[in-house]
């Protein structure tokens, strides 16, 4: 069991690169175990009393894009989807081929450019090497405005197995995140699905 008042180790490391083509690769072959099949309840309740459907919105690492197609089908109008795997990207562009809302890009989140109102992690930052948490930060702080923000989700476990995911907990991610946003939120999600109930930190982050 852990114990959430100490530090946990959550670097347990891959052995194989985690680019585009090993991602392309889980994509042709179905391994998606990442894909809870609908849009997370903690991003859509934070969403739906977000008053700006006119705000940039940006969703690294997509995979399905379960909640681009909810934020779209709920008025928002500025979403871009990003993913590292070709396979991902065509089908997602089949599947947003008639909702103008969204773009859809097949690029590396650490080489995109842009500016954004809000990003919205749900499974991306779990699934980089814990190397990079580092440069994920200061990639999101750069794309994003002035006090704009990260909203999502984090896993609060570590994994037994080798990674991808890779987990972790409020003690290691803090450090990370406090040189570039004030926390406003990062606690026990009340509202995960139930195979990550207890697993899951709610987090809003506002760029300092």
């Amino acid at each position: 069991m852990i114990n959430k008042n100490e530090p946990v180790c959550c670097v347990t490391q891959c052995d194989v690169p985690l680019d585009q083509a090993y991602w392309n690769t889980r994509w042709e072959l179905g391994e998606t175990g990442w894909d809870i099949g609908y849009a997370a309840p903690a991003i859509t309740e934070y969403m739906s009393k977000y008053p700006n459907k006119h705000a940039e919105i940006l969703i690294p690492g997509c995979g399905n894009a379960y909640e681009a197609e909810w934020l779209a089908s709920n008025e928002f109008t500025n979403i871009t989807l990003i993913d590292i795997a070709p396979k991902a990207v065509e089908r997602l562009k089949e599947k947003f081929k008639d909702v103008p809302a969204i773009r859809v890009l097949c690029e590396d989140f650490f080489q995109h450019q842009g500016t954004y109102d809000i990003i919205i992690e749900q499974t991306f930052f779990c699934a980089i090497p814990p190397a990079r948490r580092k440069d994920y930060v200061q990639k999101a702080a750069s794309l994003l405005q002035p006090q704009g923000k990260i909203i999502g989700l984090l896993f609060d476990k570590t994994f037994e197995q080798t990674g991808p995911p890779f987990g972790g907990c409020a003690c290691e991610y803090k450090p990370l995140f406090d040189p570039y946003f004030e926390i406003k939120k990062m606690e026990d999600c009340h509202n995960s699905i139930p195979p990550r109930a207890g697993t899951e930190l709610f987090i809003h982050l506002s760029k300092k």
